[in-house]
């Protein structure tokens, strides 16, 4: 489940097809801004570090304050406070460059070791989510290693069904989500923005010869742009699977940490849902 832009409700999408009758591993690749995990709330079985990057660090009992690091880093990440060498962490890009050409061996790099992997249980399956610490890098990396655990998550508990919920844009963390994923669906809102980044991601997708569908959701909010979503789509051959109208119910759910499916599995978008689950299912 990918979005060109993000607020679309992929996400709220991502948790009612995980909330339906049939046990799923469910994995969050929103590494940047995991949310998944705050809705089904699973019991943690497994915890990994992730190292992301690098920052450099200056041994002061070694530094001779030469200045030739600052000369030569193109990040902005040394500076000269009175007579000190200082080195910010945000700022850093881990390049080692300072650790290379400093004269006193005083510069080493330190890994950064905040961001997490976790696996465990929620209450229609098995789940596996990625949170990578602010400033990190490598997300695309992630991503990566939470789908590898997720299918070995499906594999070890007999489950068929993986269901990603992606990571908005068209970037690295995207493009690691739907390498050799079965079905994408793109979930969309009826805006101009939205129907300019729906194109984008179509792209995407196509290059990598995958099985794209579309989801319109909110789709009464503005029924001409609507229409034009399902024009663009009829005029390159991508089925929009569903068509849900906006319902304060979804929100209702969210905040009770539930999906919409779970929430009132009888009303008329649980239904909706369903319907479109079915038919890539």
């Amino acid at each position: 489940m990918i979005s060109g832009k993000g607020g679309t409700g992929k996400s709220s999408i991502s948790a009612a097809f995980a909330s339906l009758d049939e046990k799923v591993v469910l994995a969050d690749c929103d590494v940047d801004a995991a949310n998944m995990h705050i809705l089904f709330n699973p019991e943690i079985e497994e915890e990994k570090e992730f190292i992301g990057s690098e920052h450099a660090k200056i041994d002061y009992s070694l530094c001779s304050d030469c200045g030739i690091c600052l000369d030569y880093c193109r990040f902005g990440a040394i500076s000269l406070n009175g007579d000190k060498i200082e080195i910010s962490e945000t700022s850093c890009d881990g390049c080692r460059l300072c650790s290379r050409i400093c004269p006193e061996n005083a510069i080493s790099m330190i890994q950064n070791r905040d961001s997490r992997l976790y696996s465990g249980t929620f209450r229609n399956g098995k789940m596996v989510y990625g949170r990578l610490a602010p400033g990190e890098e490598n997300s695309g990396k992630l991503v990566n290693l939470v789908r590898t655990s997720a299918k070995e998550l499906a594999e070890s508990n007999g489950i068929k069904t993986i269901i990603i919920d992606g990571p908005p844009g068209i970037g690295c963390p995207v493009i690691s989500t739907i390498t050799g994923v079965d079905h994408v669906i793109i979930v969309t809102e009826p805006t101009i923005s939205s129907l300019h980044d729906l194109k984008r991601t179509i792209e995407v997708t196509s290059k990598f010869k995958l099985i794209t569908w579309v989801l319109l959701n909110k789709s009464d909010l503005n029924p001409e742009m609507a229409d034009q979503i399902e024009d663009y789509c009829r005029s390159i051959n991508v089925e929009i699977i569903g068509k849900l109208p906006f319902n304060r119910e979804v929100v209702d759910a969210m905040v009770n940490c539930k999906s919409i499916t779970e929430w009132n599995p009888d009303s008329v978008i649980t239904q909706q849902v369903k319907k479109a689950f079915s038919k890539i299912n």
